[in-house]
């Protein structure tokens, strides 16, 4: 590697290059293209072919979708690192139906230096923007973006990790397990897996959660076992929040003036190698009272329950101040 990498770097980089890419476009232009996008794009009829058609409607949605993307992603990358055993990374990496490229981009936000990579979309337009992006950025020079249909016909090559993020919703069921199982066979390491934070995402991150354990995988987070979730079906939804800053392409499509919105996502990340899972997961916004903090948690003996945390427990009271939704807990050192 020819630059250093700090865990910032690529996300400096990336908003960088996303905030270049508006030059030239009319802002009236990318906003339509933003709304029409919003709507089909990640809408519940499954396609069998790449709604991006060309590069006015890849920069749009790039630099509308891209860093929320990316932080989720990021979110879930943080949570596999955290549970992985001291010191591993993965040696390379398989982006399905990556687009653009952000779970790539999270991947090098999480684990520095370089590896082999490949981004597998079926949009080229998308995939040409990727490798667009990726040049400002040298750790990812080096990326392969290929041409596939991500499907029933989908095969991928041996690699260490595979990320799947905002992808199972366009396909048909067939074509979710035909992903889902090609990833398995393909990760050497650890397979994750991102979806919208709404009942339906949740929902195919549990389908594939089961469908990886089945295939011999163990759930390394969110969740603190591999058990069945403990939450009634239709009854409620496991979903978490990544915190994102606003370009002025979000206000001008949104509205309001805030520098910032919240990803809400779902998502499980599952691996081959002995990993330890966090003792349970704040799965709400902890609720901080005079003199105490609620924490809703997924915790190990497979229950979901709450826990009061109050100012007699001391410093584990200060981190229950501290702690944010999707948190493990306890605290490693609640110092």
């Amino acid at each position: 590697m020819n630059v250093p990498v700090t865990p910032f770097a690529p996300a400096e980089t990336l908003r960088a290059a996303l905030a270049g890419l508006l030059d030239g476009l009319p802002p009236r232009q990318a906003a339509q293209a933003v709304d029409r996008l919003i709507a089909n794009y990640r809408g519940r009829t499954p396609t069998d072919a790449p709604v991006l058609r060309d590069r006015s409607d890849v920069v749009a949605y790039a630099a509308y979708r891209m860093p929320a993307t990316f932080e989720a992603v990021r979110s879930a990358l943080d949570a596999l690192a955290e549970a992985a055993p001291a010191g591993w990374a993965p040696d390379s990496h398989v982006d399905v139906g990556g687009g653009t490229g952000a779970a790539t981009w999270a991947v090098a936000a999480t684990w520095e230096g370089e590896r082999p990579v490949t981004v597998l979309d079926w949009a080229e337009p998308a995939l040409a923007l990727g490798r667009e992006l990726a040049a400002s950025y040298e750790p990812l020079r080096s990326v392969a973006w290929q041409r596939s249909r991500i499907g029933s016909a989908l095969t991928i090559e041996s690699t260490d990790l595979v990320t799947v993020s905002y992808v199972l919703g366009e396909l048909t069921e067939d074509g979710r397990r035909a992903v889902m199982d090609a990833a398995a066979s393909a990760a050497r390491s650890a397979v994750v897996i991102v979806e919208p934070g709404t009942p339906d995402g949740y929902a195919r991150v549990i389908e594939a959660r089961d469908r990886l354990i089945a295939a011999g995988f163990r759930i390394a987070a969110p969740c603190p076992h591999s058990a069945a979730c403990p939450i009634a079906p239709g009854t409620d939804w496991c979903h978490f929040s990544a915190r994102v800053s606003r370009s002025s392409l979000h206000r001008q499509v949104k509205g309001g003036s805030l520098a910032y919105e919240d990803e809400k996502f779902s998502y499980v990340a599952a691996v081959r190698f002995p990993a330890v899972p966090a003792p349970a997961r704040v799965v709400r916004r902890p609720q901080i009272r005079k003199g105490q903090v609620l924490l809703d948690l997924c915790a190990a003996d497979e229950t979901l329950h709450r826990e009061t945390v109050t100012k007699r427990h001391g410093t584990l009271y200060r981190a229950a101040r501290d702690a944010d939704w999707g948190d493990a807990w306890p605290p490693s050192s609640p110092d």
